[in-house]
């Protein structure tokens, strides 16, 4: 084995073992009601996650690539994405015996690692420690929704993240740098209010997307993008910034909002974003209909995704909330599906728009310029805000 191959092999070990440890710490203090319980709708269980992450491990390691026959076949139904319908994942085995389903899985993944051919795998190992990110990000989102139920509306306090030195879940308590922290062109010449906080990314071409192993099918092929001068919001809205938008009565009036925006925040009586924070917190907890609404509000525009991602290359844009950008999700030219058509291209329909920047609930493997998330316009469980974007001579 060349050592090249085995510093691999030790990179990704150590990688899914602090994914891993980062995953079970999210869940170490919840007891099995909260992890049983299915705080909205559209989210399974806190459980059926950690039993997801389990069973596509051993779906795509133990069976596809070794050849091993099916794992604790009785958990296939329960815990595969296609299985029951999410209302119905909340009968779950006990706590200790889905963290004992993980480390089965696990031990045995591990064993198949120490003599796999991982020059031809690394891509979809990779892929599974982000699968993990994912879900595990979810289990943040859904812990802050049953903390939210508990209380009045509006009014969540969620707990600490014990891995991100004192972040919140449901909004992040990164506060606004007092320089923009930076770097770029600066604003200051210019004498419009409007261009206050922003910095003004030069027209020019960029690589938009990754060819980097890493990157998920929907983030390649790596391509050239031209783009016209703009001017970028400094950081993401903050909820002070928010605020004013709904003194003003954004929620009441239409002409801030598209029809479909409209027709949404009345029938769901929406008034506020869904989580709270601190007027120099980024706002968390929009939709991209609420999202839209303020960029009408103060005379800007969401950017779209090429804009965030060029202005991402060279400035710190990751980790505070996911923005919402004004693309529909879609494929890059020459789209390749991996590692199933289904992963990202039942997602092109055309009704859901890209995500950028990742969260303080995101962990590292899937923090990237280049990251793509997609979701519904009207959903507003997950850790997103925005940033603005204004045309250069507008």
């Amino acid at each position: 084995m060349t050592s090249s191959l085995i510093s691999l092999q030790s990179e990704i070990r150590s990688d899914m073992q602090q994914c891993r440890s980062r995953t079970l710490e999210r869940i170490r203090s919840i007891d099995y009601d909260t992890f049983c319980t299915q705080a909205h709708a559209d989210f399974s269980p806190i459980g059926w996650h950690v039993g997801h992450i389990a069973y596509t491990e051993a779906l795509w390691i133990l069976q596809r690539l070794a050849g091993y026959p099916p794992l604790m076949p009785e958990y296939h139904r329960l815990f595969a994405q296609d299985g029951l319908p999410k209302s119905q994942r909340v009968k779950l085995p006990e706590i200790a015996t889905v963290l004992e389903y993980l480390e089965i899985v696990r031990s045995q993944v591990f064993e198949y690692l120490a003599i796999v051919p991982l020059e031809q795998q690394e891509r979809l190992w990779k892929w599974l420690i982000q699968h993990e990110c994912q879900h595990a990000e979810t289990i943040a989102i859904i812990l802050a929704l049953i903390e939210n139920s508990s209380l009045r509306f509006g009014q969540i306090q969620p707990p600490k993240s014990p891995m991100y030195g004192g972040l919140q879940a449901g909004c992040s308590s990164f506060k606004v740098p007092q320089n923009g922290g930076f770097r770029g062109h600066s604003q200051a010449s210019h004498t419009s209010e409007k261009f206050n906080n922003m910095i003004l990314i030069p027209a020019g071409n960029f690589i938009q997307g990754s060819h980097e192993i890493e990157a998920q099918d929907n983030e390649r092929p790596a391509h050239s993008v031209y783009l016209d001068d703009y001017w970028i919001d400094r950081h993401p809205v903050t909820y002070g910034e928010y605020r004013a938008f709904i003194e003003a009565g954004g929620y009441q009036q239409p002409e801030y909002w598209t029809a479909e925006g409209w027709d949404w925040v009345k029938s769901n009586e929406i008034t506020q974003p869904l989580y709270s924070g601190k007027a120099d917190q980024p706002v968390c907890g929009v939709s991209w209909y609420e999202a839209d609404a303020y960029t009408r509000f103060v005379g800007k525009r969401l950017p779209s995704e090429a804009e965030w991602e060029k202005a991402a290359r060279s400035q710190n844009m990751l980790g505070e909330v996911w923005q919402w950008t004004s693309t529909w999700f879609s494929g890059y030219a020459n789209f390749e599906s991996y590692p199933y058509p289904g992963y990202s291209q039942q997602y092109f329909d055309g009704k859901h728009r890209v995500l950028k920047g990742g969260s303080w609930a995101t962990f590292p493997w899937a923090m990237r310029n280049s990251f793509r998330n997609w979701y519904y316009p009207q959903v507003r469980e997950i850790f997103a805000g925005f940033r603005c974007v204004v045309v250069k001579g507008a």
